[in-house]
């Protein structure tokens, strides 16, 4: 397995790999699945600044194909963690692995690679806002070096259910 930022033709695998997240789990506080041009336009957003990489999976044809004809097992990406300037070196990032190829350390290599990569864009700090019962994602940003900085309570409402959202950050340089 390898990472590799995204391009526009991987658009129907992340499509395939985030939309039953949608509709069946609350991973994603999304209520409603993307079209293919959502997901285009996604792309398009995250192409420069704020990147994505995609997990190659070369080992088997695990995940959903992707640009090039190769097979797509994850995804992660960051984006502007809010909008007022003095956030601008503070991103939030997501991750999704397809629910085939979990369990095989995708996850990891897209999220270690990811923080490799925005370290070298500048970024300083790295959040991760995950819903409270998501402990396998808990798991990931904790091997990853992020640390637990708080909890939202009830913050989010989906399948009829109150959502907690744990908040957790990686700083990617020394404190001052």
């Amino acid at each position: 397995m390898r990472t590799r930022l995204v391009e526009h033709d991987d658009a129907p695998a992340l499509m395939a790999i985030l939309n039953p997240e949608v509709l069946e789990t609350t991973v994603s506080f999304d209520l409603v699945p993307r079209t293919l041009e959502e997901h285009e336009r996604w792309i398009a957003a995250h192409q420069g600044t704020h990147p994505c990489l995609v997990v190659v999976n070369d080992e088997d044809e695990v995940g959903e194909p992707g640009a090039r004809g190769e097979t797509i097992a994850g995804f992660a990406s960051v984006s502007p963690f809010r909008e007022r300037p003095a956030y601008a070196t503070t991103v939030e990032n997501s991750v999704y692995v397809h629910r085939r190829a979990r369990g095989r350390g995708v996850g990891e290599l897209v999220l270690a690679d990811l923080l490799e990569l925005v370290q070298s864009y500048g970024f300083h700090s790295v959040i991760a806002r995950i819903v409270g019962e998501n402990a396998g994602s808990i798991r990931l940003h904790e091997k990853c070096g992020f640390t637990l900085v708080g909890t939202e309570i009830e913050v989010g409402r989906k399948h009829g259910r109150w959502l907690d959202v744990v908040e957790y950050q990686y700083v990617t340089r020394e404190r001052r």
